[in-house]
């Protein structure tokens, strides 16, 4: 409690210090004293105060769990704790970004057959039996689910047990190794 009474340049350089050492109580001390500043950096990063406090939380328990990630002479707590947080932020935000762009395109993604195959066509009709034939066994029953068995990617994801990103990710990769084998540039 004799922290109370310190003043604030005090506290924080014994904050820092028992930071920096690791000691028993220095973390949730830690969090205590900055929470409303890192949480508001990553909120403004991320737009969403749930998932800002899961990067707070997760920021510092890294940072706390590294030893010797934060060096006292190098500046204060404060400045450190707000870059380890922002860079998480800023990295969650970037992965969100791509597995949405991700999911997006698989999303979106319809079957890309070259115009010439005619389905009623034998020959054609074949050519992708064959072509489906050659898929990895997970991706092969994605398509078929999808395509012969009119499932939608949620209703795979259920069936198969399996994340929804997962189905979508190997429809893509499929819908691909499709393409390129039926428009005649397998490699």
């Amino acid at each position: 409690m004799q922290a109370m009474h310190r003043p604030a340049g005090e506290e924080d350089d014994a904050l820092a210090a028992d930071f920096a050492a690791r000691s028993s109580d220095g973390l949730g001390r830690t969090y205590e004293r900055y929470k409303v500043l890192l949480v508001s950096i990553a909120r403004h990063v991320l737009s969403d105060a749930s998932l800002a406090e899961d990067c707070v939380h997760d920021a510092l328990v890294r940072a706390w769990q590294t030893p010797g990630s934060y060096v006292p002479q190098r500046g204060s707590l404060r400045a450190f704790l707000a870059s380890c947080v922002r860079n998480e932020a800023t990295s969650r935000a970037r992965s969100n970004a791509r597995r949405q762009e991700r999911e997006r395109r698989a999303y979106l993604l319809e079957p890309v057959l070259p115009a010439t195959i005619e389905p009623a066509d034998p020959i054609d009709a074949a050519r992708v039996r064959v072509a489906l034939d050659r898929l990895p066994e997970d991706q092969r029953r994605t398509i078929e689910l999808a395509y012969f068995g009119n499932l939608s990617q949620s209703q795979i994801a259920e069936l198969l047990g399996i994340p929804l990103g997962t189905v979508k990710s190997r429809v893509a990769l499929a819908m691909r190794k499709l393409h390129a084998e039926l428009a005649g540039t397998a490699s």
